[in-house]
C-alpha cells in the first residue's frame, strides 16, 4: 500500500490539469524503507508529449538533493494519462527503473481525476491500494 500525503495528492492533480494536454510527471519521496509519499516533486516533462514522459534530469537532481536534506529517499514516479485509464502502458512498463518504486498514474479521462499506484517488477504489473494521509 502507498500512503500518499493529501497535499501531495492535490499537487499531483493540479499539475496534471495545468500541463494538459501534455502528460505531466514528477517524483515522490518519503522516509527510507516506508511506503509513504510525504512529498511530491513536480518535474518538467522533457519529452513535451501527450503520450510519453521523460523526467527532466535537472529536476530529478533537485528532487534527490531535497529528499536527502530531509533524510528521505525517492520512492516513486508519477505521471498522467490524459485520455486513457490510469494503468501502465507497455512503454511505462519498459521504462520502470526500480522494482522498489511506486508507479503512480493519474488519469484525466473522466470528470474527476483518478489516481492509482502500481509496483512493476520484471515486467509484471501489480496494483496497490492508495491511502490518503
Amino acid at each position: 500500500m502507498l500512503r500518499l500525503d493529501r497535499d501531495a495528492f492535490d499537487a499531483i492533480c493540479a499539475l496534471a490539469y495545468r500541463e494538459y494536454p501534455l502528460e505531466m510527471c514528477g517524483l515522490i519521496a518519503g522516509p527510507p524503507n516506508a511506503d509513504v509519499a510525504a512529498r511530491f516533486y513536480p518535474c518538467r516533462n522533457a519529452a513535451e508529449s501527450a503520450k510519453v514522459y521523460t523526467i527532466d534530469p535537472k529536476d530529478h537532481l533537485h528532487a534527490e538533493l531535497d529528499a536527502d536534506d530531509h533524510d528521505w529517499e525517492i520512492n516513486g514516479v508519477v505521471h498522467s494519462h490524459t485520455h486513457s485509464e490510469p494503468y501502465p502502458s507497455p512503454t511505462d512498463v519498459a521504462q520502470a527503473p526500480d522494482p522498489d518504486w511506486h508507479y503512480v498514474i493519474v488519469s484525466l479521462k473522466r470528470d474527476s481525476p483518478e489516481l492509482r499506484s502500481y509496483r512493476i517488477v520484471d515486467g509484471e504489473v501489480t496494483e496497490e491500494p492508495v491511502e490518503l494521509a
